[in-house]
């Protein structure tokens, strides 16, 4: 069944001839930019755009991931920060992100001459509440990963089968994810947040989030951790660093890291529906 996918993924980007690849860096947009480029060559092109919400450590990585790939990678910038629609936080905030990127990236494409651009949304993604692909999707862009049915396990598998050292990196979506809708996105909380989570990555921990919570930051571990994280950590230093960092508050979820925790706000009735 994977090496059938696989094989329907290179299919794909032979019909396709030319694609401009949506990359972020993390593990589903590379996978998707290692078979265009195996599969294209030099008629693929890995774009990474850059805005306050992208982790500094993740742009340099995506540049490493491209230059092992050997795919043509080229930066560009996005301003979703002008965007009250986005800064705003409201529960489609990703819509408006996405446009952005995709109203940067389509009309780069056509200037390039690349007739596609694809994305490396996998069909678990289809299944969450991402109102970021239907932007992409009223914009013309492709998901090869998710047409053909990979799964984010998949995902991981065939990288490495392909003996793609980043296999296993732990998923890093946008630092505004960090925040409860309706709470004001701004460059200096993004930047606290981002300075918050590489500090607790410094220390040897991965998998992990910083929550923004107005002047609390919440750190978020996989429950297994945390008695380790508790026994192990300069807790009064660790106070001391996000606090510099502009927090006043710094809490620890007792639940754990969940991918994607904020949005269970949406599956809750108002306050007072039942009585």
């Amino acid at each position: 069944m994977l090496t059938e996918k696989f094989e329907q993924l290179k299919s794909l980007f032979k019909e396709m001839e030319q694609a401009l690849i949506a990359y972020s860096g993390g593990v589903d947009s590379t996978l998707v930019a290692k078979i265009a480029f195996d599969v294209l060559g030099d008629r693929a092109l890995a774009v990474t755009a850059v805005s306050p919400s992208l982790l500094p450590e993740e742009l340099e990585d995506a540049k490493i991931q491209a230059a092992t790939i050997g795919i043509p990678h080229k930066i560009v910038q996005t301003y979703e920060m002008e965007n009250p629609n986005y800064t705003s936080n409201p529960v489609n905030r990703c819509y408006f992100c996405k446009s952005e990127l995709h109203d940067t990236l389509k009309p780069l494409a056509l200037e390039l001459g690349y007739p596609y651009v694809v994305d490396g949304v996998n069909a678990d993604d289809l299944h969450d509440y991402r109102p970021g692909i239907q932007a992409a999707k009223e914009r013309g862009a492709r998901s090869p990963l998710a047409e053909v049915g990979v799964t984010k396990v998949e995902v991981r598998q065939i990288s490495q089968q392909l003996g793609l050292p980043w296999w296993d990196k732990p998923a890093q979506p946008c630092l505004s994810s960090r925040f409860p809708y309706g709470e004001e996105i701004t460059v200096a909380k993004l930047q606290r947040v981002g300075r918050g989570e590489i500090f607790l990555r410094k220390l040897g921990w991965q998998n992990l989030r910083v929550r923004s919570e107005g002047d609390t930051a919440r750190i978020e571990l996989p429950a297994e951790q945390i008695k380790e994280f508790v026994l192990i950590t300069d807790l009064q230093t660790l106070v001391s660093a996000f606090q510099d960092f502009g927090f006043i508050y710094v809490t620890l979820d007792l639940e754990g890291y969940r991918s994607g925790k904020l949005n269970q706000v949406l599956n809750r009735e108002p306050l007072g529906a039942k009585l």
